[in-house]
């Protein structure tokens, strides 16, 4: 495939840098923006650019771009969840601006990091694309909101876009919260996890690197026959099975958890995902027990450096 110039938002963080490094050792020219400048594993170099700054946008992307893939954003429904005002402004105002830029500057495609949470809780059973989005956070109805902003960019303007609804994110350099990781740290450092909720409630997990690659290959598919495909780690599990794997790779892990839902999730079931599948050659490559092993020792090396 030939060298391609990518907007990448939301480039320092987790997804984001996962992306762009990625772009960037296959070798293609990557605008890696964030809030913040940085420099990024890859040797990819962040520059400093507001999503409402519109006129920084335009001159970070130059004259033409091929595509843009869109993670910055609050990520999380327990990000900004007492500044609604914020999470509109960034998630929903932040996407049009990029569509935008992607349309004026005659982008192939525009790929967008969207969420499971714009499901909201969905019914019992096998999860298709098509099922109807009853959103029950602000966080989610923002991604729902972007994505029918992606929907209506490609059919009003022709502007090919593609949101990807992605599960919960955990590996390396995740810093908002993470239950894997809290468990994995507790264990490392001897203290015991006491969770009040989650022994059967349903979590999707989706390693960062298995995530990153289904941006890049949304980015890289021919002809994509949806706007929306479910991207998961394959497996729908329980908080309880998860703290099972944990105590399985660190023995000395001390893990107890109550009945009862997540505060801040919603009740979700098995999502499919074989559209992704078919349309953009997407399979996770990384179990939850690799993922879960690897995190471990990244963060026992993080502890001792």
């Amino acid at each position: 495939m030939k060298q391609q110039k990518i907007v990448v938002t939301g480039a320092a963080g987790l997804l984001g840098a996962a992306v762009a490094r990625r772009l960037a050792e296959r070798g293609d020219d990557v605008v890696a923006l964030d809030r913040v400048a940085t420099r990024i594993p890859g040797d990819v170099q962040v520059q400093a650019c507001d999503l409402g700054d519109v006129h920084r946008l335009y001159q970070l992307a130059g004259t033409g771009i091929d595509g843009v893939i869109h993670c910055g954003a609050h990520s999380g429904p327990m990000v900004a969840r007492d500044h609604p005002h914020s999470m509109v402004q960034v998630n929903v105002l932040g996407t049009a601006n990029m569509l935008e830029l992607a349309r004026v500057l005659g982008a192939r495609r525009f790929v967008y990091c969207s969420s499971t949470s714009a499901y909201g809780t969905t019914p019992a059973g096998i999860v298709p694309e098509d099922t109807l989005l009853r959103p029950t956070s602000l966080y989610g109805a923002s991604k729902a909101a972007s994505e029918y902003l992606v929907t209506a960019y490609a059919d009003q303007f022709g502007l090919d876009g593609v949101s990807l609804r992605i599960c919960w994110v955990y590996g390396p350099r995740r810093t908002t919260d993470c239950f894997i990781r809290g468990l994995i740290q507790d264990a490392l450092v001897g203290e015991p996890s006491r969770v009040a909720f989650g022994e059967n409630f349903n979590r999707h997990y989706v390693h960062v690197d298995d995530a990153a690659r289904a941006l890049v290959l949304a980015m890289d598919a021919e002809r994509p026959t949806r706007r929306t495909y479910n991207i998961t780690g394959g497996r729908c599990t329980t908080l309880g099975e998860v703290a099972r794997i944990v105590k399985q790779v660190l023995p000395r892990a001390d893990i107890a958890l109550q009945a009862g839902p997540d505060p801040v999730d919603d009740l979700q079931h098995q999502f499919a995902t074989q559209a992704a599948e078919r349309d953009l050659d997407y399979q996770p490559q990384i179990s939850l027990e690799d993922g879960i092993r690897s995190y471990a020792e990244w963060l026992s090396l993080q502890r001792r450096s």
